[in-house]
């Protein structure tokens, strides 16, 4: 065993012993704040922003994922169109690549519309009472 791997070894496991140790202390603040009536209150509302950043950031994550798959998507139709190109003209030696760029395509634009499609429910989901 090289004394790199032992370091590392130790340096995580002093990582995760301080995670514990500010989950411990988390905790106790947590609960003397739920004691008071304005501790109570403040942390209602630091879960409320919370909970509402998250669902937004959620939200922006899907979008532009959604988009980048359907960036990608377009650039194998491009490539699609190419290869069609080519296999019409008879310069392809066959239709593998041709059908191997409509595969990429529709995947990727399902991909990215399926990303959209989930914005879309979540946001009817939560606009209904």
């Amino acid at each position: 065993m090289a004394t790199g791997d032992g370091e590392r070894r130790i340096h995580g496991l002093a990582i995760g012993q301080a995670a514990g140790k500010i989950k411990l202390v988390f905790r106790a603040v947590v609960e003397l704040l739920e004691r008071s009536r304005i501790g109570s209150a403040v942390l209602a509302a630091i879960r409320a922003t919370t909970h509402s950043f998250g669902r937004v950031l959620h939200q922006l994550w899907l979008e532009v994922t959604g988009f980048m798959f359907l960036a990608i998507a377009a650039i194998g139709a491009m490539a699609g169109v190419r290869e069609y190109g080519k296999y019409q003209s008879g310069h392809a030696t066959g239709p593998g690549r041709l059908a191997l760029a409509v595969c990429f395509t529709v995947s990727f634009a399902w991909f990215g519309v399926s990303s959209f499609w989930r914005v879309w429910r979540k946001a009817k989901r939560e606009n209904c009472p």
